[in-house]
């Protein structure tokens, strides 16, 4: 008897399992020319994108032609737009931590953080686009390049408290403590409190729990959980505010590995999980997380516990399509701003619900 019931779980186990890993795929509207720039500028490589409380946008984008040597460039632009996507001015110029700007998020106060993964700089601009904070510090014109210590097989760095190494994101919990994911060296989150001091740190480089293999996004939900896009484990981590694990989340959903990547050549043995390059939290009556990945491209709808509700999207060159999704804003839980970092643009995705798309590919309303 016992055994039949233990065999009951292990088929209730497997029966959830499949529930899961096939969520509905939702109906959408894409628009790529939402952000009107003036007719000499083009995007870039477009990292990030982040909205005020005005409904302003500012977008992270790194130009071709901005100077520097073809290897090493410093490459940023912080372009602002209204509402309406009508394109405003620059800011941020010249401000000596941009250097390689790889994420920008706009905190309750509506401050701009920007997180430099070339200078480990994190900066706070006020809503008058000063810069009124540094973390980190930039360091004096290095001669050799960080990954060259890799590739050599030299050992991880060691950590130092206050400082980044190849930094990538940012995010703030209900007490206005900072929370940095440190990122492609050091492979850590530092916790510093609302007036930049040094609190404390977790995480090395692996693939245990609690430790990261790039920690490339951040963000934290009205409870107070912590959430890490571990982007090289294909998971993302959840932790509570001293860095103590909680679970990970995994997107496991079924995808048609025999299809050509947008970037590359196929490969063989791809694995089920997707690696997780975003993090995106609601903030309507009901959180939800919306998260991207590389390949096959989606991007992601779920439930603060990990399960993912729906899902849309896939890689390619094409409208509607996406090419490295490198940041998300979600003002609501119809309606995303992506950073479609290689396909030089920013998508403006309305959602539909209401709207699923069937196995054949036509949309049914529910």
């Amino acid at each position: 008897m016992r055994g039949l019931r233990l065999l009951w779980v292990a088929v209730l186990g497997m029966a959830a399992g499949m529930a899961q890993s096939s969520p509905p795929e939702i109906a959408f509207d894409p628009n790529p020319d939402f952000f009107k720039l003036p007719s000499d500028m083009n995007f870039g490589e477009v990292l990030g994108i982040a909205i005020n409380s005005k409904g302003q946008f500012v977008v992270l984008n790194h130009p071709g032609t901005y100077g520097g040597p073809v290897f090493g460039a410093a490459s940023t632009q912080l372009l602002l737009f209204d509402e309406n996507g009508k394109y405003l001015h620059e800011i941020g110029r010249g401000v000596y931590g941009l250097g390689y700007a790889h994420s920008v998020r706009f905190d309750k106060y509506d401050n701009l953080w920007v997180v430099d993964k070339a200078t480990n700089s994190v900066m706070r601009f006020n809503p008058s686009f000063r810069v009124t904070m540094n973390l980190g510090r930039r360091e004096e014109g290095p001669d050799e390049h960080h990954y060259i210590e890799f590739a050599r097989g030299d050992a991880p760095p060691q950590h130092v408290d206050g400082e980044f190494r190849g930094s990538t994101d940012v995010a703030w919990d209900s007490a206005d403590n900072i929370y940095v994911s440190d990122g492609y060296f050091n492979s850590r989150v530092a916790k510093f409190d609302k007036h930049g001091y040094w609190i404390r740190s977790w995480g090395s480089r692996g693939n245990q729990p609690g430790q990261f293999n790039t920690p490339h996004n951040i963000g934290v939900d009205r409870q107070n959980n912590i959430y890490v896009a571990d982007r090289g484990n294909r998971r993302i981590q959840v932790f509570d505010t001293d860095g103590k694990y909680l679970r990970s989340i995994v997107l496991n959903a079924p995808y048609d590995k025999s299809r050509h990547p947008v970037l590359g050549n196929l490969a063989p043995n791809r694995p089920d999980e997707t690696q997780p390059w975003t993090i995106c939290i609601t903030n309507g009556l009901t959180q939800y997380l919306f998260t991207s990945d590389q390949e096959p491209g989606r991007i992601y709808k779920l439930s603060l516990d990990g399960k993912i509700l729906a899902m849309f999207g896939e890689s390619g060159h094409e409208v509607g399509q996406f090419n490295w999704v490198h940041a998300l804003a979600c003002p609501s839980e119809s309606l995303l701003y992506v950073a479609d970092m290689n396909n030089w643009r920013v998508q403006r995705v309305t959602l539909h619900s209401e709207r699923k798309i069937t196995s054949a590919g036509a949309a049914v309303t529910r």
